[in-house]
């Protein structure tokens, strides 16, 4: 199939343009910057809010993956209310052209503050600025796509682990710091419980959903089990041999994060359980 991807040179993008284009599909990689994309994709190197029709602009492809969003790690920019009518004005043109599938990356934040595990249809009550554009741009998105013959997937991620220096994740911003030469990282209690799922993995999952034959609806990209913060971190730093030790409580927890939250494996499909 040919997929384009937005957001191609971001943390997630490349990834997921590398993985499709190692399953043999044709990927069309856009981006305001392509020089972290495959050389094995076809870059464009365009604002995408800027196209006039971005259907045709991205060669008319069979699905788009989009995960172009800005600030994406920062909760509280004001960049993510700014930016969602560009979203939403991208899906409605998207929606509008010959497109068969619209892949979304949405976020486990949608929710909200919740115990226990999250499944495709549970109710979201988002607590950050983040979560809350993330929600309005999935039921715009659904009320679009639903008079349209486009398909359109949401893919919930949650928490994303992987050594990557490009990365804003608390995982990249420790390998930073141990490469920095720091001996200790600011941390906090780490008791919270949380999905986690290495970079390789979710980007496969991302492939998998994108490509397969399942259809619309909501997808949870998750290991679908929860495990502690502390742990996780602690293994991520021995596994990749790194010198550097966590000052426990040097922040506290955010009020917004729950004790223990994981996505279970399932979807749905139905148009109002988006």
């Amino acid at each position: 199939m040919k997929i384009a991807v937005t957001g191609a040179n971001g943390f997630l993008g490349v990834g997921v343009v590398r993985e499709l284009v190692g399953r043999g599909h044709d990927v069309v990689a856009v981006d305001r910057a392509v020089d972290r994309v495959p050389d094995s994709a076809v870059r464009i190197q365009a604002s995408l809010f800027d196209m006039t029709d971005p259907y045709v602009e991205m060669g008319a492809p069979d699905i788009v993956v989009h995960l172009a969003w800005r600030d994406g790690f920062k909760h509280g920019s004001p960049a993510h209310m700014e930016d969602l009518p560009l979203h939403i004005e991208l899906v409605r043109k998207l929606s509008n052209s010959p497109l068969n599938r619209l892949a979304i990356m949405g976020s486990m934040h949608e929710i909200g503050y919740f115990e226990g595990g999250i499944r495709a249809s549970t109710p979201c009550n988002p607590q950050n600025m983040y979560g809350i554009a993330k929600n309005a741009l999935r039921q715009s998105a659904a009320l679009i796509c639903d008079e349209t013959a486009v398909e359109l997937q949401w893919l919930r991620g949650y928490y994303i682990v992987d050594n990557n220096p490009y990365g804003a994740s608390i995982f990249s911003k420790i390998c930073k710091a141990s490469a920095d030469g720091k001996k200790s990282f600011p941390f906090t209690t780490g008791q919270c419980q949380y999905d986690f799922l290495d970079y390789s993995d979710f980007c496969s999952l991302v492939a998998d959903v994108v490509t397969g034959s399942e259809g619309g609806g909501i997808y949870n990209i998750s290991s679908g089990h929860p495990e502690k913060l502390a742990d996780r971190v602690e293994r991520f730093i021995k596994e990749n041999h790194l010198d550097i030790e966590l000052d426990y409580g040097a922040f506290p927890d955010r009020p917004y994060d729950s004790p223990a939250v994981w996505g279970f494996r399932d979807h749905a499909s139905i148009p109002g359980d988006f």
